[in-house]
């Protein structure tokens, strides 16, 4: 590891900024330098301004990313080097509002009943019960588990914050069914040495796979199953403050996103043509009548 990147993952943590977005704007600089196969102390205002539109031209890489990457190079160049007019004048990336992937309760079924592995199931059936990121979801411990008071402890969640989650007893019967397999000892979705947690990347692609076993043509990732978690809530009748305190969103307004993705809320709204009784009683056109 060379100096200056010791220097800026040091800065990073000084920070107390998480390990993805440390990993994230260590990799920025990383690619910046490879794509010059320079030392990014040595680039110019203007050759880092041509990186950032050779990614959106010619790489076409989304909003998001753009701004990740951008993140990462003002941290860089404004912490680590005592920079601050490297990035001067270049603006975050407008990103548009999608609203998420949310399976209905018979796809979350037809997912879940599709998983082979014992340890794949009893990790894909506690991201949908207890609503949790892929992140966290891999570095629970057994200890975490509660079951005398039915909850979940999860452990420094997205903005270094501890919460609890309800702990379904459909879930405590088969982690307990997991435990008599696996027999893990610390970690309860140990990686392959069994001495650190599970990849993240490995849950990603082993949700692909068994999205294509299901049958699911939607785009199916570990973060749709928290979706479809809120969603169906939202759809129970749930208030919306207990389910951002479950989802451990800092604003409620990340959290009204589901309103937007309640199917069952859209459907059951009637439409203003059906309050109208003098269209819905209307009878058929006169013979003679001009169409419309």
């Amino acid at each position: 590891m060379t100096p200056l990147r010791q220097r800026m993952l040091e800065d990073l943590q000084l920070r107390n900024l998480s390990e993805n977005t440390q990993e994230a704007y260590v990799r920025a600089v990383a690619q910046l330098a490879k794509f010059y196969n320079l030392s990014p102390e040595r680039l110019t205002r203007e050759q880092v301004r041509a990186y950032l539109v050779h990614l959106v031209k010619d790489r076409h890489v989304s909003p998001s990313l753009f701004n990740q990457v951008r993140c990462g190079l003002q941290f860089f160049y404004r912490v680590t080097l005592e920079r601050d007019w490297i990035l001067d004048g270049i603006v975050c990336a407008k990103t548009g509002k999608k609203l998420p992937t949310v399976l209905s309760p018979s796809e979350v079924a037809q997912f879940l009943g599709a998983i082979r592995r014992p340890k794949y199931r009893a990790l894909f059936t506690t991201i949908y019960a207890a609503g949790l990121r892929v992140s966290e979801v891999v570095v629970l411990r057994i200890t975490d588990i509660d079951s005398r008071r039915m909850a979940i402890r999860v452990r420094q969640g997205k903005g270094k914050k501890d919460r609890y989650v309800m702990l379904s007893p459909k879930l405590l019967a088969l982690l307990r069914e997991y435990w008599k397999i696996a027999r893990p000892t610390d970690w309860l979705f140990p990686g392959r040495d069994g001495r650190r947690p599970m990849d993240r990347r490995n849950v990603g692609i082993a949700c692909k796979r068994i999205a294509r076993r299901a049958g699911l043509k939607r785009n199916v990732t570990p973060h749709t199953l928290r979706h479809s978690f809120a969603t169906h809530l939202l759809e129970a009748g749930t208030d919306i403050r207990t389910i951002q305190a479950l989802l451990g969103h800092r604003s409620l307004r990340t959290t009204a996103l589901y309103t937007y993705v309640s199917l069952e809320k859209v459907v059951a709204t009637p439409s203003p043509l059906d309050l109208l009784e003098a269209v819905a009683s209307g009878g058929p056109r006169e013979k003679g009548q001009a169409a419309p």
